[in-house]
């Protein structure tokens, strides 16, 4: 399903949700309360403007005695889509972040990969695939780098452990480019990168990645994932702890100057690496 028909899909889907709310005598601040979230959520959803996650679809059903409908639409929305179901909800809410910020402890994170690392790392998982799949992968995730790119991009701070730095994902020179893309990308101001060096030793969120995204109109959120599976927390208690860890983490890494020369000259070994082989 191209861009275009997926969001007029999902304008279906709040047209009807907010047709079945107003027979059911229901404001959006009623329905909010019975599935909850908040009212303004609800006329989110109906604007199109964010996506519910599957759970609110259920209880959208429920509440509104639709059979299933909100929930079949939102599978079928989900499949048609090339992003992993339990990571969809993730991409939309990049898009309306105001602020990103992101600790990556093993991988480089999706929003700064290059097409060649991103390969790598779906080749990594799915050694058998045929290529029309990994195809359809990268497509997805070159689709998400384009945001940084956008004049409307959120503010994109990021942490990278040094471990990021260092594995060499694809071999040696796509190493190389991948460190040089990122480089760039903080010459150009369009994000904030730091690294947590090797020497800081243990620190919170050892081995967890994490991202924290902002709204003008929303609560914040933190995403988390493990293997497969991912997890969305907008719970204020939770979002606080993580955003205390996470401004640990900043403040242990090095400063923006020293973490640009640790990636540069992490790229030339790379690059020294590549050329003698």
């Amino acid at each position: 399903m191209a861009n275009g028909s997926r969001q007029a899909a999902w304008e279906f889907f709040g047209t009807e949700l907010k047709r079945r709310r107003e027979d059911a005598g229901l404001t959006q601040v009623d329905l909010g309360h019975r599935v909850f979230v908040s009212g303004g959520y609800i006329g989110q959803f109906e604007q199109a403007i964010r996506k519910p996650q599957l759970d609110v679809a259920k209880r959208i059903d429920e509440v509104l005695q639709t059979d299933g409908f909100f929930e079949r639409l939102w599978r079928k929305l989900i499949k048609d889509q090339p992003y992993t179901e339990y990571f969809a909800h993730v991409v939309e809410l990049e898009r309306l972040a105001t602020e990103i910020c992101e600790y990556a402890p093993t991988v480089v994170p999706g929003l700064l990969q290059t097409r060649e690392y991103a390969q790598a790392v779906f080749l990594a998982g799915n050694p058998l695939a045929a290529d029309e799949y990994i195809e359809e992968l990268l497509k997805g995730r070159m689709a998400r780098t384009r945001l940084l790119k956008d004049a409307t991009r959120p503010v994109y701070w990021v942490v990278l452990h040094e471990t990021v730095l260092r594995v060499q994902v694809g071999g040696p020179a796509v190493m190389a480019h991948q460190l040089d893309h990122i480089a760039a990308l903080v010459r150009e101001r369009k994000a904030l990168v730091q690294v947590l060096p090797f020497t800081t030793g243990a620190h919170p969120a050892m081995g967890k990645m994490m991202k924290l995204m902002g709204f003008e109109d929303a609560p914040p959120t933190v995403y988390t994932e493990g293997v497969f599976s991912g997890s969305l927390l907008d719970e204020p208690a939770v979002v606080r702890r993580t955003q205390s860890s996470y401004d640990l983490i900043r403040a242990a890494a090095l400063s923006s100057e020293a973490s640009l020369a640790l990636i540069e000259s992490a790229a030339e070994d790379h690059r020294r690496c590549a050329s003698s082989t």
